[in-house]
C-alpha cells in the first residue's frame, strides 16, 4: 500500500505548487476558443451578477478574519477540487485591466511564486494565446528540473464595468482533468472593486488518494485558513487536508494579484518580490517556506538567467 503512495508524491507537492491549474507537459495543445464573443449585455448581467454577490457577501467581507475584505471558500465538488477568493481592493477597473488583460503581465505576477521559474507566452499551434509555466518539484531544485505547464488564456470580457479572464485545460498532470481558472472583476467606484478568483479541477480515486496519503504524512503539519473549532489551548484550529492545500494556493496566488496590482506599472521585480514575500508572511503558519535571503537570491538568479527585468 506505501508503494503506490510514495511514488507521486514528489509530483503532488509540485501540483501544489503550481496553481493546481495547469497542464501536463504532455498534454496535447488547447484548441483555440471557439465561444461566441461577449455582448455588452452579456457583461452587464454578468457586472450585476457579481455586485449581487459582492452585496451578499457585506457582513462576511467587513467581519474578515484576514484584517481586510477578503472571502476564502473551498470545497470538495464530487469529482475534484474548488477554491475562491473574493476581495474588495483599492484599485480601479481600469487599472485592474490594464495590469491583467495580457498574458505577459500574468507572467509577470505568477513567477513571484518561489516554485514557479520561468514563464513564457506564444501562440498554440490551431490558434489562441497560451501561457507556459515552468515549475519545480522544490524551490531548491534547478529549473532544469522544472516541468511546463502550458495552458490556454482568454479575455472573456473586458468592458469599463467589468473583466473576465479565463484560463482552461481539460488535461493535466496525474490523472488531473477540466482545469477552469478565472479572475472576473467589477467596479465598485472610481477607486474601489470587487475581484473573484477561483479555480477547480477533476481528479481520478488514483490521485484523490496519493493526496491524502501526503497530506496524511509529509504534509500533516500544513493548514488552510478556515477555522473548524479550537485547539486544547484555545487556539484556532484550522482545516487540513485537501480543502486546506486548496486554500493555501488560493491565497498565495491571490496575494500575487494583489501586489502586482499594488506594485505598479514598472516597479522593479525586486520591489515586487518583496512585497508579495512580505504579503504571506502574514500568514506563516499556511505560507511559509522559505527566508527572505533565499528566496530572492533564487529570483534574481532566474532574471540574470532569462535576462528578464530588473
Amino acid at each position: 500500500m506505501s508503494s503506490p503512495f510514495h511514488l507521486p508524491a514528489p509530483w503532488l507537492r509540485a501540483l501544489a505548487g503550481a496553481v493546481l491549474l495547469a497542464f501536463s507537459a504532455h498534454a496535447p495543445a488547447a484548441s483555440p476558443d471557439t465561444s461566441p464573443a461577449p455582448t455588452s449585455a452579456s457583461a452587464s448581467a454578468a457586472a450585476q451578477a457579481l455586485r449581487a454577490t459582492h452585496q451578499r457577501m457585506g457582513a462576511k467581507l467587513a467581519q474578515s478574519g484576514f484584517g481586510r475584505p477578503i472571502q476564502l471558500d473551498s470545497m470538495e465538488t464530487p469529482n475534484g477540487l474548488q477554491g475562491d477568493i473574493y476581495a474588495v481592493v483599492d484599485h480601479s477597473l481600469p487599472e485592474i485591466s490594464a495590469a491583467l488583460k495580457e498574458p505577459a503581465r500574468w507572467c509577470e505576477l505568477l513567477t513571484l511564486h518561489v516554485n514557479n521559474r520561468r514563464c513564457r507566452t506564444g501562440t498554440a499551434p490551431q490558434g489562441g494565446e497560451m501561457l507556459t509555466l515552468f515549475v519545480v518539484r522544490r524551490y531548491d531544485k534547478p529549473v532544469e528540473q522544472a516541468f511546463q505547464l502550458p495552458f490556454a488564456y482568454r479575455v472573456a470580457s473586458a468592458t469599463p464595468e467589468y473583466l473576465s479572464v479565463e484560463m482552461n485545460a481539460a488535461n493535466g498532470p496525474l490523472g488531473t482533468s477540466n482545469y477552469r481558472v478565472m479572475l472576473e472583476a467589477v467596479a465598485l467606484d472610481g477607486q474601489k472593486s470587487f475581484l473573484h478568483f477561483g479555480y477547480s479541477y477533476d481528479h481520478n480515486m488514483m490521485v484523490r488518494m496519493a493526496t491524502e496519503a501526503y497530506l496524511a504524512t509529509f504534509g500533516r503539519n500544513k493548514v488552510g485558513f478556515t477555522v473548524v473549532g479550537k485547539e486544547a489551548d484555545g487556539q484556532p484550529d484550522y482545516i487540513r487536508g485537501t480543502r486546506g492545500l486548496v486554500e493555501r494556493n488560493a491565497m498565495r496566488y491571490f496575494l500575487t494579484l494583489d501586489t502586482y496590482l499594488s506594485s505598479g506599472a514598472g516597479a522593479p521585480a525586486e520591489r515586487r518580490e518583496r512585497s508579495w514575500f512580505a504579503a504571506a508572511e502574514q500568514y506563516p503558519r499556511q505560507l511559509h517556506e522559505v527566508d527572505l535571503d533565499t528566496y530572492l537570491a533564487i529570483k534574481r538568479e532566474d532574471r540574470q538567467r532569462d535576462g528578464a527585468g530588473r
